[in-house]
């Protein structure tokens, strides 16, 4: 087989220093922090790249804009500990999630999500965090709790509105939708709250999911806040809240352009003050998760066995698809690109590559982690690294698939 010198590192992994030959995480080098450890596979956050990340919006956003944690991307308690620190809020999806937030000591607190159980809106009045409605049956189950605890339910409306976040990943928002409550129904829904004696509190828009051009969540951003202030001027108490969410996108696959924070940052300046203006009981909250944590994390694997098939070098691993289903290509893509991947522990700046395939060690064809990638030559023992993998990692993977042990997590 043919080998070349190493090609430049993919622009995904510059946030990870390279020391002997060898990637750091943490600042330790990854032969040892695999001994560290103790096993292997094993996803690995490093915090100096969470402090940075929400640091860098801190510097940009305007002081009256609040930032959410969305804990769905990454749900690893120690993680969550940490960005509860950083951040004014975190964001959940369950009730499991709901209390790890609580067990954190979060500031601020909401819920979203279009199938609430009954005995989970008994556990957020009970909490009294705030309740993103998805539906006008939901409203009436918030209702009924609330005259069993005698307690007041805080409601927000999670708004479907009639355009959607353009370029983005995943469609959130516009057409027909589980989520939220079609903008056309928000007066019912306004009415119903005020019929039942709730607080409104404010409203809840997420257009859509990993963006990359600043222009398209500008404009999103845009048609959320004009559509809200129409919205809130039929309220029958003050807005409180205006959750525009995020849609804020990391890049995975070569040929993508890092999104630039910095216009949409000026673009909240102006909403801030216009809702300043117009509601000066009211803040922004902008919700975040994939960009917060994404590109703090990266999945390692140990080589197992190096094997050539009719011309092609597969590199069999520990750890596969039942770990990381988004590396697979099986989370969402349409065509199966390939995520920033590298031999650990052979990233010498003379080190020879080849091209090889990584795999896992299940027994489908879909457990694919890197297909025909240029990497350093590798044998049995060495680690695989894939960059970008703090968010939508073992929590979104089918970790119980033919029985493999799972993933531990560390934070460094």
């Amino acid at each position: 087989m043919t080998t070349s010198p190493a090609k430049p590192r993919h622009a995904a992994t510059v946030g990870f220093p390279v020391r002997d030959g060898q990637l750091t995480i943490g600042g330790i080098n990854i032969d040892r922090l695999a001994a560290r450890v103790g096993q292997t596979p094993f996803y690995a956050y490093d915090r100096r790249l969470l402090d940075e990340r929400v640091s860098l919006l801190r510097q940009r956003f305007p002081e009256e804009v609040r930032l959410h944690y969305a804990m769905k991307a990454n749900p690893f308690p120690p993680l969550v500990a940490h960005m509860a620190r950083l951040v004014d809020g975190i964001d959940v999806a369950s009730a499991g999630e709901l209390k790890l937030a609580l067990d954190v000591g979060a500031r601020e607190v909401s819920f979203a999500g279009p199938g609430k159980r009954f005995a989970e809106l008994r556990q957020a009045v009970a909490s009294d965090i705030l309740i993103n409605v998805e539906s006008l049956a939901e409203i009436d189950r918030i209702a009924e709790v609330c005259e069993e605890l005698g307690l007041p339910g805080r409601i927000a409306l999670r708004v479907n509105p009639d355009f959607e976040l353009k370029s983005s990943g995943m469609k959130m928002g516009g057409g027909p939708k589980p989520f939220g409550i079609d903008s056309e129904v928000i007066p019912a829904a306004l009415a119903r709250i005020a019929g039942a004696g709730l607080s409104f509190e404010g409203f809840h828009l997420f257009a859509g999911s990993q963006n990359l051009k600043a222009d398209a969540i500008i404009e999103a951003q845009l048609k959320s806040f004009d559509l809200a202030m129409r919205l809130a001027d039929l309220a029958q108490s003050p807005l409180r809240v205006l959750n525009l969410g995020g849609g804020f996108g990391i890049p995975y696959f070569p040929g993508e352009q890092r999104l630039d924070p910095a216009p949409i940052a000026a673009n909240l300046h102006a909403l801030a003050a216009s809702l300043a203006a117009r509601h000066p009981a009211a803040h922004i909250v902008v919700e975040l998760g994939r960009y917060l944590v994404g590109e703090a994390g990266v999945y390692i694997t140990r080589i197992i066995d190096r094997k050539m098939s009719r011309g092609q070098l597969f590199l069999v691993c520990d750890g596969g698809l039942h770990h990381h289903l988004s590396a697979s290509g099986n989370f969402g893509q349409v065509i199966r690109k390939n995520y920033p991947a590298a031999i650990a522990n052979r990233m010498a700046a003379d080190q020879s590559t080849e091209t090889s395939t990584v795999v896992g060690p299940l027994c489908t064809p879909l457990d694919l982690l890197a297909d025909r990638m240029e990497l350093a030559i590798a044998q049995p023992g060495d680690l695989v690294a894939i960059f970008q993998s703090g968010a939508y990692g073992p929590s979104a993977s089918p970790a119980a698939f033919l029985g493999h042990p799972p993933a531990c997590e560390v934070l460094v």
